[in-house]
């Protein structure tokens, strides 16, 4: 393997090893505090982050708040105070020396208001703040008016040139680098395109030499660009390192820590990770956020596939094909669905799926009774973790804080599920994260009969190779 040498990233040499964020509470201080320790860069999710108690005890976040407003609200402060928590907690496991990044997810909900409240708490602190998941327009303003280096999350040459035209020019010295994030290949939320097929990947390194390409035309031959997705061991990306065709790259590992003594995910999710087969991550389009997101099949992602799949469209008076009358609700208000459509919901309310849930795009959708109220309280419970959610309906952009279209049901609360799982919630219910990688944890020899390494030894073995 080639000998993987410091460049230049924020004004300083580091290896070019690169932590990837991953909320809610999963990227810690503990994590990305032994990262930078041993010579990478660390970086923590401001998403949704743990605070602590003064005994050190985790505080669950739990709301009081009478309306969706109120209970954002207490979402924004218990985001800038879980934020500051962990930046300082990185600090000191670092001992101030490393380099450390916040990570923030541009559509959650109060995202500028958090990640200033964080950078004001925890001055001199933080180096970096990574950011994607939308077009962060404004990161550039948050870096320059904090004095830190903004790294931009995007996953093609036309994504980074609109940032750059519009905003990003106007602060280059607070550019650190621009992460490429493979759609096909990281986990969490993907920026896969209209014009991008998510069954028909497309290879990573044409992708970001367009990139490059891209950033040589504004000047920026030597700012790095971050390899995110799909990578595992470095000799597999031997002819990317010192590719003078490339330039300047680093590589970010965001499955692969979840996998540490100091990740603070429960056991069960760190054993289930060992267990994962090829094919078990699944990009699929049941997030709120609207985006695509890849996340391991366990019986919560399931069961969304299976609530798609009862799905049929009405009208609300007959008209075409739509001729059969059924009621639906309590009072049977009658719509009308197309005559084999009807038998088929015959046969889903046979077997218990009886409740009928009206989508934005006049359909309806069969579920339990038990997943109905459920549904319905998780709309009611929203506390606005997004910047727009497309299952509750809630919105920041508007004056009366909905999106103008019905909830939709079939998504989920992406807030109650990443929250329960990072807290010892059931790994087969809850959403769980990963990229598409993450079946190497099994065939791995480095975690053979359930190893478990601590950060720095991983760290060591990702330079040293197989």
């Amino acid at each position: 393997m080639k000998t993987i040498n410091p460049i230049r990233m924020g004004g300083v040499e580091v290896l070019p090893l690169v932590e990837g964020g991953k909320g809610v509470a999963v990227s810690s201080g503990a994590t990305s505090g032994a990262w930078a320790n041993a010579g990478g860069v660390g970086t923590f999710s401001g998403v949704n982050a743990d605070s602590y108690d003064e005994n050190g005890n985790v505080i669950r976040q739990t709301y009081q708040g009478r309306t969706r407003r109120e209970r954002h609200e207490e979402l924004v402060a218990y985001g800038i105070r879980g934020g500051i928590a962990q930046a300082r907690e990185a600090y000191e496991r670092n001992g101030g020396v490393g380099r450390i990044h916040m990570n923030v997810l541009w559509e959650m909900g109060g995202a500028e208001r958090i990640a200033r409240g964080v950078l004001e708490g925890a001055k001199g602190l933080i180096n970096g703040i990574t950011c994607g998941a939308g077009m962060p327009y404004r990161l550039a303003d948050i870096a320059r008016d904090f004095g830190v280096h903004m790294y931009p999350i995007v996953s093609s040459a036309r994504a980074f040139s609109a940032l750059w035209k519009r905003s990003y020019s106007k602060a280059q010295e607070w550019l650190g680098g621009v992460v490429y994030e493979d759609p096909w290949l990281a986990g969490g939320h993907n920026g896969l395109s209209n014009s991008e097929d998510p069954n028909k990947p497309e290879a990573p390194y044409a992708r970001v030499l367009k990139l490059r390409q891209q950033m040589r035309e504004f000047g920026l031959g030597d700012v790095p660009i971050i390899m995110a997705g799909g990578v595992w061991w470095l000799e597999e990306w031997e002819d990317w390192i010192d590719n003078p065709e490339l330039g300047p790259i680093a590589f970010q590992f965001g499955t692969r820590p979840l996998l540490t003594k100091e990740s603070p995910i429960p056991e069960a999710w760190k054993q289930r990770l060992l267990t994962i087969k090829p094919g078990d991550v699944m990009l699929q389009p049941f997030s709120p956020t609207g985006f695509y997101s890849s996340a391991v099949r366990n019986d919560f992602l399931q069961e969304l596939v299976e609530r798609s799949e009862r799905e049929v469209a009405y009208a609300s008076h007959a008209v075409g094909e739509h001729t059969a009358e059924y009621g639906v609700g309590p009072r049977k208000r009658p719509v009308w669905l197309v005559p084999g459509d009807l038998d088929r919901v015959r046969g889903w309310e046979s077997q218990g799926f009886t409740e009928a849930l009206r989508t934005p795009e006049d359909t309806l959708i069969f579920v339990t009774p038990e997943k109905a109220k459920e549904i319905v309280k998780d709309q009611v419970d929203c506390m606005g973790c997004l910047s727009q959610c497309r299952f509750s309906n809630w919105s920041t952009h508007t004056p009366d804080f909905t999106n103008g279209k019905k909830a939709d049901p079939r998504s989920f609360c992406i807030q109650k599920s990443l929250q329960e799982i990072a807290h010892e919630g059931n790994v087969e219910n809850n959403l769980m994260f990963a990229g598409h990688a993450a079946y190497r944890f099994g065939q791995d020899p480095f975690y053979s009969n359930g190893f478990v390494p601590t950060v720095k030894q991983l760290f060591e073995r990702i330079l040293t190779g197989r």
